[in-house]
């Protein structure tokens, strides 16, 4: 009897599994079916309009890795032919555009997809790249080579520590080159590596034309770019708050630390002075790409950019770059 016991008892357990199983599996298809029926049906507390914003992410998520591997770039920024053919008489510049700000239409281009070196023009993409890295007050560590980079300073001190909105003053008005270095060091830890943001955020934004050696456009050896690509640029810089604010200041007075004690910037633009509505963006020079300016202006509603690379009248050209972008924006 105690051998046969044991036996007994694992056949009574095969016989009651064998009986449960079935109830089992009906149980778990039940739940199942019950999940699916209850995943389709709308948030009792958020409403319809609520399941209609999930069926798109449903749909999003069954293809996530190609949709991120998309997501990073951008349609096209500017858009041609250009709406006017006729020459603009006048016009000095090498090459030039004036687009639409907001549809990105091309009003009226000279040779926009040359590539030229750009000067200090190329801050503005020093700009962009550095601004959404630093917060306003964040306190960046002056590197040591800052001090030392050639043509315009504003006479930053190795190892002093400035809150980064200062330094973006200094960048965008006072055009310094120290400035460049300090907060591309500070924004990307290397200059080497903030390059690589410089020119990846430029194939990002499919500016085929534009390649970046320099975060100040002092050295002008593989550092260029393009009239239809720094209005490319420039649409999606001026989308930015910070930067806006800063590029329409013709003048701020900057408390510092002593024994400066205070800085005063003045915009080099004279487009803000010159041109009624403007409200941006920046001036370049070097020998090699002359006279440069990316000019802004606002008028009953409607936002023009204005390129104007290597001229001998650069304000001019902006000038009349925008009075004809105006006329035919109203026409």
């Amino acid at each position: 009897m105690h051998v046969l016991q044991p036996v007994r008892r694992r056949r009574r357990r095969r016989i009651v599994w064998r009986r449960l199983t079935p109830v089992l599996l009906l149980g778990a298809l039940a739940a199942i079916a019950g999940f699916l029926v209850a995943a389709r049906r709308p948030d009792p507390v958020a409403g319809p309009a609520s399941a209609a914003r999930r069926a798109p992410a449903s749909a999003a998520a069954r293809s996530a890795r190609p949709a991120r591997a998309t997501a990073a770039r951008v349609g096209p920024l500017v858009t041609g032919p250009a709406l006017i053919r006729t020459p603009l008489a006048g016009l000095k510049a090498a090459t030039a555009i004036v687009v639409d700000d907001r549809s990105g239409r091309v009003l009226w281009a000279k040779r926009p997809h040359r590539r030229r070196q750009i000067a200090s023009t190329t801050k503005i993409m020093t700009a962009l790249v550095a601004l959404p890295r630093l917060a306003p007050h964040a306190v960046v560590t002056v590197p040591p080579g800052a001090p030392r980079v050639p043509l315009v300073r504003e006479g930053l001190r190795a190892g002093e520590q400035v809150e980064a909105w200062k330094l973006f003053y200094g960048l965008l008005l006072y055009s310094g080159n120290d400035d460049a270095l300090t907060l591309a060091v500070a924004a990307g830890g290397t200059r080497a590596h903030f390059l690589e943001l410089m020119n990846a955020e430029a194939e990002r934004l499919g500016l085929h034309d534009s390649h970046f050696t320099s975060t100040s456009g002092v050295i002008d050896d593989g550092n260029y770019s393009s009239a239809w690509d720094l209005a490319a640029l420039t649409r999606v810089a001026m989308r930015n708050a910070r930067f806006r604010a800063i590029v329409r200041r013709k003048r701020i007075e900057v408390p510092w630390a002593p024994p400066t004690n205070a800085k005063v910037y003045v915009n080099k633009n004279r487009m803000l002075t010159l041109y009624p509505g403007a409200t941006g963006v920046k001036t370049g020079y070097t020998h090699r790409s002359g006279p440069c300016v990316v000019a802004t202006a606002t008028r009953h509603g409607d936002s023009l950019i204005a390129v104007v690379l290597d001229s001998s009248d650069e304000y001019g050209d902006a000038t009349r770059l925008l009075d004809l972008g105006f006329r035919t924006m109203g026409a």
